[in-house]
């Protein structure tokens, strides 16, 4: 008789150990559910598809620059067959990014779309910074933004040094293509 207590005990504690543990929802998790997923694409995209000129950096944009790892898109193409399944995605994203954990950087809109930068961390030290990216035309896409020692502060210079640098397209033929009417 004492076994089954004691198992049953057992259960009752890893359940609510698990159960106080989940947070919900990752973006991370969002991302490994939905890869294979028929609407959704996800492409590992390399720090060198921006070439920026180094020598024309300011210390901490090339802090910044150096800081990150590689970038991870998902992005979801929209079609006239998918709208209500769309809506119910983005609601999805939506939800997981209202999340606390999420730190809000800046928003946006450029053209026919909104963006919203979070990052995950503190003020000194951020973990993850997500770019979304969403389009009543066209869909919305996520990148996570992966690194080491990334500073929000340094990351918003690096911004503004990106707006004037090339971009390697041949490497965003994959998304550019996706997002493609």
């Amino acid at each position: 008789m004492k076994r089954p207590v004691k198992t049953l005990l057992f259960t009752i504690i890893t359940a609510l150990l698990l159960v106080g543990c989940n947070d919900g929802v990752t973006l991370q998790r969002y991302f490994v559910d939905n890869q294979e997923s028929g609407n959704f694409t996800t492409v590992d995209l390399p720090v060198s598809i921006v070439n920026l000129d180094e020598t024309k950096l300011a210390e901490t944009q090339k802090e910044a620059y150096h800081s990150v790892k590689r970038l991870n898109f998902l992005g979801y193409k929209l079609d006239e067959n998918n709208v209500e399944t769309f809506n119910a995605e983005l609601a999805k994203v939506k939800a997981i990014l209202k999340n606390k954990k999420y730190n809000d950087l800046i928003e946006f809109n450029d053209k026919n779309a909104k963006v919203v930068v979070k990052y995950l961390g503190d003020d000194d030290n951020a973990d993850e910074f997500i770019v979304f990216a969403s389009s009543k035309d066209m869909g919305f896409g996520i990148v996570r933004v992966l690194g080491d020692d990334m500073s929000p502060e340094k990351m918003m210079t690096l911004a503004d040094a990106m707006r004037n640098s090339d971009i390697d397209e041949s490497q965003l033929g994959g998304i550019m293509d996706f997002f493609k009417k």
